[in-house]
């Protein structure tokens, strides 16, 4: 399906999504930096995803709760944004344009639908405070997270300096990532539990849209057995072998080796090497 999707609406696809996305942070910053009541103070307001005046007439609120930072504005907030920017851009590599448009807009309309859907329990069980106060509870910080575990996932085994100086595979941030969201789903009100839901649901979706099923049906796997009983042992051998871990086809179907074109030779890399090794130069 993502295939035909592509073919068709492909050439709309919005390139470097994630500075787009780092500008709509920068805005909402400045407009938080410039008001603290006010006019600015009201705009503000008017941004936030609030079901209950989108139904009502404000439908910009549909697209405008996007520049709503994550997080409040500090040191950190600065380093983590720029962390964000460098896997988004890394993923729109991997995956191509069209496809990490897809997945973090499908990200963003899950978590519209999931705030209608709090809204309306809350309206069903009479909670009409708490029905006006679901918009600002949603913001950016969990799709930002989804981007994270998505690169964990597609490159799990590529090291990052932990606080600069501790090396560690991204994998087991993510692990730790995983602990943070279950947490905060058991200590969290509603509104955020359907936040952090709406989050793994586009990340489960997606991954699972994207998956090659063919692969595990018996009738693939009883062909799979055919062949290898029927070929010659020694042409079973990995064609393809990646220049820093060394892995093969043997290691995995579903591993693709790619030449590296910035390289001055002959040198081949795994999935999880091909964006992050340095390039060999003579």
């Amino acid at each position: 399906m993502l295939n035909k999707l592509e073919r068709k609406l492909g050439k709309y696809a919005i390139k470097n999504l994630s500075v787009w996305l780092i500008c709509a942070y920068v805005i909402g910053y400045l407009l938080q930096l410039m008001g603290g009541s006010g006019v600015i103070a009201d705009l503000i307001d008017y941004l936030y995803l609030n079901p209950y005046r989108i139904l009502h007439g404000q439908i910009w609120r549909i697209i405008t709760w996007v520049f709503i930072p994550p997080s409040d504005l500090g040191i950190f907030t600065v380093i983590m944004l720029f962390f964000y920017f460098s896997l988004g851009s890394s993923l729109e590599q991997a995956w191509g344009t069209f496809r990490y448009n897809v997945y973090i807009f499908g990200g963003m309309i899950i978590t519209v639908l999931g705030s209608f859907i709090i809204a309306g329990i809350y309206a069903a069980m009479g909670d009409y405070n708490n029905m006006y106060m679901v918009g600002y509870y949603f913001s950016t910080y969990y799709i930002n997270m989804s981007i994270f575990l998505a690169f964990a996932w597609s490159f799990p085994d590529m090291q990052v300096l932990l606080y600069f100086i501790i090396p560690i595979k991204i994998k087991w941030l993510a692990y730790i990532d995983i602990a943070m969201l279950a947490y905060d789903f058991y200590v969290s009100n509603w509104s955020n539990r359907v936040t952090i839901l709406c989050s793994l649901a586009n990340f489960f979706i997606f991954f699972f849209m994207t998956r090659n099923y063919k692969r595990i049906s018996p009738r693939e796997i009883r062909r799979k057995q055919n062949f290898r009983r029927q070929i010659h042992p020694s042409a079973l051998r990995g064609k393809h072998r990646c220049t820093i871990c060394g892995r093969t086809e043997e290691d995995g179907e579903d591993l693709v080796f790619r030449y590296c074109s910035k390289c001055e030779g002959n040198y081949e890399y795994c999935q999880d090497h091909l964006y992050t090794h340095l390039h060999v130069k003579r």
